[in-house]
């Protein structure tokens, strides 16, 4: 299993156990993550999901790809380090992985 740290905007951690193969998302979504409302149910259709990538996980983590940055367009204060949470694979090189959740989604 992997370990996953959402930080929500008023600075609570949530620590998910993951398991490879899954997206963020829906591990948020297990553990009833506050602010990750997946209304698209990871379909990667909306920006319901977004979060910013801890600094230091950014390059593990990867870019978006060209389906996902679009849809970051509709995304509430988009930043250089956001991604959908629908769009990360879990994998063991992300454990420990560290995502902080906006204040609104769109």
């Amino acid at each position: 299993m992997t370990q996953i740290t959402f930080v929500t905007h008023d600075g609570a951690r949530h620590v998910v156990e993951a398991a490879n193969g899954t997206s963020a998302m829906e591990n948020a979504i297990r553990n009833s993550v506050p602010g990750i409302d997946a209304e698209c149910g990871g379909a990667c259709a909306c920006a319901t999901c977004h979060v910013y990538v801890d600094e230091a996980w950014q390059t593990v983590v990867g870019q978006p790809e060209a389906m996902e940055e679009d849809m970051l367009d509709f995304a509430i204060d988009m930043r250089p380090n956001s991604r959908l949470s629908c769009q990360i694979r879990v994998r063991d090189e992300l454990d420990g992985l560290i995502l902080f959740v906006p204040a609104r989604q769109s």
